[in-house]
């Protein structure tokens, strides 16, 4: 092992070569195999990550107005995105996925929580198939028997379930330990 960068050998003195020695001046200076964290600078071991709350996180008032707001905006994106994806055939259903995948993303990035993505994802659900569902007596519906029909149902599906385990991973932080070799 080299002990020109601090490799663990003994250096003058009988301290360890960038440790503290008699006089304490290499106080402070962190190691290879310290971590880079503000817990290693004092001698501890690395906290977690702060990230968002956490899985079970309290129902306050503004998470609640949150909730609030992202199911009305799930509904509201599964009414214009199944007209949208229809107008506009390959350009309107990308449009639309595009718009549901920002809806996920982003309600999962502000609640900080997977909820932040299933309620709107569940408004999104019950919405869509509550205007697939609903015949008229004169036999019109909303969604064609068409490929961008189903492309828009199953991609939505897909793009929820994508962005509420990316939630989920997010929110358990990387492992603790060194990263690296």
């Amino acid at each position: 092992m080299s002990t020109a960068n601090g490799g663990g050998t003994a250096g003058k003195g009988g301290a360890p070569k960038g440790g503290a020695g008699k006089d304490g001046a290499g106080r402070g200076r962190r190691t290879r195999a310290s971590g880079g964290g503000p817990a290693a600078a004092r001698g501890g071991t690395p906290a977690a990550p702060a990230g968002g709350p956490a899985a079970g996180a309290p129902l306050t008032p503004g998470r609640v107005g949150l909730y609030v707001l992202l199911l009305v905006a799930g509904a509201l994106v599964a009414a214009a995105g199944s007209l949208l994806q229809a107008a506009w055939f390959p350009g309107g259903l990308l449009l639309a996925l595009a718009g549901l995948g920002g809806l996920f993303h982003g309600g999962g990035r502000a609640a900080g929580t997977a909820g932040g993505v299933l309620v709107p994802g569940a408004a999104w659900l019950v919405t869509v198939f509550l205007l697939i569902s609903d015949v008229r007596p004169e036999g019109d519906f909303l969604f064609g028997p068409g490929l961008g029909s189903y492309a828009f149902l199953l991609g939505g599906i897909v793009i929820a379930v994508i962005c509420a385990t990316g939630t989920r991973l997010r929110a358990a932080g990387p492992p603790p330990g060194r990263v690296g070799g």
